[in-house]
């Protein structure tokens, strides 16, 4: 019983911002490492950052000091904060457990136009 949810998706002008949220419930651990991935068209699933349970986040290069990610709601509310979006950031979005990454969810959409 694994549910995830995300949400926050929108069209956005290059340079705006945009708040995702992932709503994680079943068997999803507080404690385990929580992240976010992102799927361009034709492209393989890329990892973009992730949180420990303990609070201690990292980020691809593509997205370090743009991004950020936090957690709250005993970790099972993940959100990723991204800002000076690029046209390169559009993409689908989703998060997971980071340690079983089992099962996905729908994601939410991210396009940047330029």
């Amino acid at each position: 019983q694994v549910q995830l949810v995300e949400s926050g998706g929108d069209l956005v002008q290059a340079g705006g911002s945009l708040r995702l949220s992932c709503a994680a419930s079943g068997s999803i651990s507080s404690r385990h490492s929580m992240a976010w991935y992102r799927q361009a068209p034709g492209k393989q699933r890329e990892w973009v950052a992730q949180m420990t349970s303990g609070g201690f986040p990292s980020y691809a290069d593509s997205v370090e000091g743009r991004f950020t990610i936090s957690r709250y709601n005993a970790g099972t509310t993940v959100y990723l904060l991204m800002n000076s979006l690029k046209p390169e950031d559009t993409a689908v979005y989703y998060c997971n457990d980071y340690t079983f990454p089992l099962v996905w969810g729908q994601g939410t959409q991210v396009t940047v136009s330029s």
